[in-house]
């Protein structure tokens, strides 16, 4: 960034972060939750998992990690196609909508991919969140929704109480939320114990103003975060009328 600024390196938009095969993408993104100066230049923008097409189906069955990365993945992109045949290639796709229902699946011919690919997920791939996953090793994914405005302090109580409570089962919480007072978008990520800070955006992508948030976690469920979330804001709402 210091070179950046002298002008010795031309300014860029975007740095893409290259892991090894099988590493934990988890330390990744805690980085930018923590470390206040990598967030006040960047932000997680898009989470891309690559599988071999030859290979893939044997390492999610050996590999924990690999489980992981596809779970947690906003993208997944099969690669080596032109090397299998087509029963495995649908093979692995079906194996990965399993894991990770939510992520579109992009298939590389020859190594060629789409550049847009890497970017933000479009406003049509957000509104495709499913309930629930089929996972593995206690994970598990789903989406809270809703029409009405939230109020960010409700919000925000829920979280912590979440985070202090069971924060290293939070593998990762994204999404955006229609705040109360806010014009635009307010972009929301998580990971186990941390929080990146919010986002406003300027404008909506589209009419659709629902705030969806995405939970993937281990051996935490759906229904208990739900009921964190009522009673926490039931009792934002009790204190709001005494006042």
């Amino acid at each position: 960034m210091i070179d950046r600024e002298r002008g010795a390196v031309p300014n860029f938009a975007r740095v893409v972060i290259e892991t090894s095969g099988l590493a934990d993408p988890a330390p990744i993104l805690q980085t930018f939750s923590t470390d206040r100066a990598l967030g006040g230049e960047f932000h997680i923008d898009v989470m891309l998992a690559m599988v071999d097409a030859v290979n893939g189906e044997a390492t999610l069955k050996s590999a924990a990690e690999a489980r992981k990365q596809v779970i947690l993945a906003d993208r997944l992109v099969i690669s080596k196609s032109d090397l299998a045949g087509a029963t495995d290639l649908d093979a692995l796709r079906d194996r990965l909508q399993k894991l990770n229902p939510r992520a579109g699946i992009d298939i590389a011919i020859a190594g060629a991919l789409d550049p847009e690919r890497f970017v933000a997920p479009s406003t049509t791939e957000r509104s495709g969140f499913v309930a629930e996953a089929e996972h593995s090793d206690g994970i598990m994914s789903f989406v809270l929704e809703r029409q009405q405005p939230v109020e960010w302090a409700a919000f925000c109580r829920a979280m912590e109480t979440l985070i202090a409570l069971r924060g290293p089962e939070l593998l990762r919480v994204k999404g955006i939320l229609n705040v109360a007072g806010c014009r635009g978008p307010v972009v929301v990520q998580y990971v186990q114990h941390l929080a990146h800070p919010p986002v406003e955006l300027q404008c909506w992508p589209d009419q659709n103003r629902d705030s969806r948030v995405v939970f993937i976690t281990r051996q935490l469920g759906e229904a208990q975060i739900r009921d964190l979330f009522a009673a926490v804001e039931a009792l934002a709402n009790d204190g709001a009328r005494e006042i």
